[in-house]
């Protein structure tokens, strides 16, 4: 059974006391694909490194996050266009808007989101979408961009059954997560109308551990409880959910 995390910060700072030991966790349970999303340019050196020490394992993305958009953020476009045109990655992300830790930003948050779209585009690349109380805002720079060439995976999905039809009509895929098993995490109340070929799984540790995990540092082993909740839900398999999540996330990385 191969599983997909679809969404992982391995380089953080909380994996650094025993980072190789959490990944060789994951991987002998059957996690065997880590795609790795970016912040900024601080993470990049960590991020490379994370590759070259797991080559088979590691599929990179490059990106500024939207909490990271500020002053400077100009020079971190650059950074991620540089960055896209040097090294061979697989989507451009985490990009999007937040508006849960600053409103004050979100005009260069709107600029550097659609700008990093424009960048994906050049490259053919999928985006990965964060989102954070920003709904409105985040469908309204993807109208704006939307078309074959606008496509990916809107990460960490906690909206409404509307705004999943609405994610998925801009060539969206869902990246369902430890959300999905909290008692008031609400998607599991409507996921089974979404078709799975819709669905790809995702941990985003070290953040949003899955129940019984919850509150303490999440880790890519923990997307079996994800997978284990989905399973009840869809009413497949862990195997057949793994493969069919899998051969999604191949779609929209092409790897």
């Amino acid at each position: 059974m191969i599983i997909t995390d679809t969404h992982t910060h391995l380089y953080s700072e909380a994996f650094d006391e025993d980072r190789d030991e959490m990944i060789s966790r994951a991987i002998e349970q059957g996690v065997t694909r880590f795609f790795i999303p970016a912040i900024d340019s601080t993470y990049t050196e960590a991020m490379l490194q994370l590759e070259k020490d797991y080559p088979e394992n590691m599929f990179l993305m490059s990106g500024l996050h939207p909490t990271h958009v500020k002053d400077n953020y100009k020079d971190e476009l650059e950074h991620v266009e540089h960055m896209l045109a040097n090294h061979k990655f697989y989507a451009v992300g985490e990009i999007g808007i937040d508006l849960y830790w600053d409103k004050s930003t979100l005009e260069i948050q709107k600029a550097a989101f659609k700008h990093q779209i424009q960048l994906a585009k050049k490259y053919k690349l999928p985006i990965v979408i964060h989102c954070r109380e920003a709904f409105g805002e985040v469908f309204e720079v993807l109208e704006s961009e939307k078309g074959d060439d606008l496509f990916g995976v809107f990460h960490c999905f906690t909206g409404s059954l509307e705004q999943a039809h609405q994610a998925i009509s801009y060539n969206m895929k869902l990246g369902i997560g430890g959300v999905s098993t909290f008692k008031n995490g609400k998607i599991d109340q409507f996921l089974n109308e979404i078709d799975l070929k819709h669905i790809v799984l995702e941990t985003d540790a070290p953040y949003l551990a899955p129940v019984p995990f919850r509150g303490k540092r999440n880790e890519s082993a923990y997307i079996l409880k994800v997978l284990e909740k989905l399973s009840g839900i869809y009413n497949v398999s862990e195997e057949k959910l793994a493969e069919i999540t899998t051969a999604n996330s191949k779609a929209i990385f092409k790897i």
